[in-house]
């Protein structure tokens, strides 16, 4: 088997490569390339089209073939003798900055073994170690007899529209993974609903309500602007006050965090729902919305509202507000729901329906349905089995809550880098929030398993 023959040569690589990929990593990091304006050629504005062209800029240098496509996906790959096609698939697109950094997100610093900027860990650092693995099996000229194509997006956190024009243009490979989650290996992924609860027009108390910085992030901070007297109202754990024009600016303070995993935030948009509830700061027609997003924000597996769910593939469904804002005098609540195979979009649209009442409509309301790959599948197992072999534990693969861009292609999966259980320091964050962290050393394993992963799938039938 190939992984055998060249275990010893991957350590070596590794290990000699260590600062060469901090390095590559903090050139891709150190690119802000949040979502912007679209221009000509530049469909998701000139952030995401310039971390793609130092991705593939990087991968040049490494000798490797590349391929920009319009500035949508790009990739680096090495020719295989058959016509089938492993791919790993990245994005260098990231979510905002937000709040609460102690630095600059967009200069990657090294802290005590860790890196410290927005990308590292999602998902600037995987696709360092994606192109790293092509590098291995270049240098050593190992014989491939499927092409291996490493495919860098732009696109993920706010659409996948990257990899709809991919697929558009390109056929899809035998098996692809994303290293966008955790190991050992994710085979299933929760469906996905957006939308908003919307108000009815309120010429309340009111004046304006802003907070949040993306759907899929849980905002660490909000504010609301009300009318009222700040000399009957006091602050208290996680809300401030602040006089303006006549009014009372409430702030909220909470924690930030993936959408896909509420367990441990706050959100700072339900501080100030239920400090307005509490003092009866709003009339009876806002206070029957703000009872709704009481609800929604305090149960974030959604019983409050009434779509909870869970089935035995899945964990229990989660539901987030991530943003908020007002409009033509309506307030509009921004949903992100991952729900399992016992329920379906359409029927968390018609149960938030219900909740909302005469208080307000649903809008805009998309979804995703559930996927799932069987356990057995010969690729998965070859994934399983190197990463249980590098790290001598007995893993077996789960589904979760976040979405990749695994569900787009017909046979793929979600494999690492992040390690459950693995406790951060102070000074470093998760995925989508402050200070966002990723360990060196668990990037340099994570190489190590998908080189070898990557060599076993040379051995096994797509």
């Amino acid at each position: 088997m190939l992984c055998e023959q060249y275990r010893a040569a991957v350590d070596a690589f590794v290990a000699e490569n260590r600062e060469n990929i901090v390095r590559d990593i903090k050139r891709l990091v150190d690119v802000p390339s949040v979502e912007g304006t679209p221009e000509p050629g530049k469909p998701f504005g000139p952030g995401p089209a310039a971390a793609l062209a130092q991705g593939l800029a990087i991968a040049g240098e490494m000798g490797l073939a590349t391929h920009n496509c319009e500035n949508y996906i790009g990739w680096a790959e090495l020719a295989g003798e058959s016509g089938a096609q492993i791919a790993t698939i990245t994005h260098l697109d990231v979510v905002p900055q937000g709040n609460g950094w102690t630095a600059d997100p967009f200069d990657m610093q090294v802290r005590e073994g860790w890196l410290i900027g927005r990308g590292v860990a999602d998902d600037k650092g995987p696709s360092v170690l994606c192109l790293y693995a092509l590098k291995f099996l270049k240098e050593r000229a190992v014989p491939l007899k499927y092409t291996v194509r490493a495919l860098l997006g732009a696109n993920e956190e706010t659409g996948m529209a990257d990899v709809d024009y991919y697929l558009a243009h390109y056929p899809a490979p035998a098996f692809c993974f994303s290293p966008d989650a955790e190991f050992p290996v994710c085979n299933g992924e929760k469906g996905g609903f957006n939308g908003y609860l919307v108000s009815r027009p309120l010429a309340g108390n009111i004046l304006h309500f802003a907070g949040g910085v993306a759907h899929n992030v849980i905002p660490d901070r909000a504010s609301c602007l009300v009318k009222g007297d700040i000399t009957k109202l006091a602050e208290r754990q996680g809300i401030t006050l602040e006089e303006e024009a006549g009014a009372v600016r409430i702030r909220g303070w909470g924690k930030g965090g993936h959408a896909a995993m509420p367990a441990g935030t706050v959100n700072a948009i339900g501080l100030i729902v239920d400090y307005l509830l509490d003092n009866g700061l709003c009339t009876e027609e806002e206070n029957a919305f703000l009872r709704v997003l009481q609800k929604l924000h305090h149960a974030t597996d959604g019983s409050g509202v009434g779509i909870a769910a869970a089935d035995e593939v899945f964990d229990p469904l989660t539901i987030i507000g991530g943003m908020i804002h007002t409009q033509d005098g309506r307030i509009w609540q921004d949903l992100d729901c991952r729900f399992p195979t016992s329920t379906s979009g359409e029927v968390i649209a018609r149960q938030l329906a219900a909740a909302l009442g005469s208080a307000g409509t649903v809008e805009q309301a998309r979804w995703r349905e559930p996927f799932y790959i069987s356990a057995d599948d010969a690729a998965i197992q070859a994934l399983v089995d190197t990463y249980n072999e590098v790290t001598g534990e007995n893993a077996r693969p789960f589904t979760m809550g976040g979405g990749t861009y695994a569900r787009h292609f017909p046979r793929a999966v979600s494999f690492g880098p992040e390690r459950v259980g693995t406790a951060l320091p102070d000074f470093a964050g998760p995925m989508h929030g402050a200070n966002e962290g990723a360990n060196i050393d668990q990037l340099l394993q994570a190489l190590k398993i998908y080189i070898l992963a990557l060599l076993r799938l040379q051995d096994i039938e797509l």
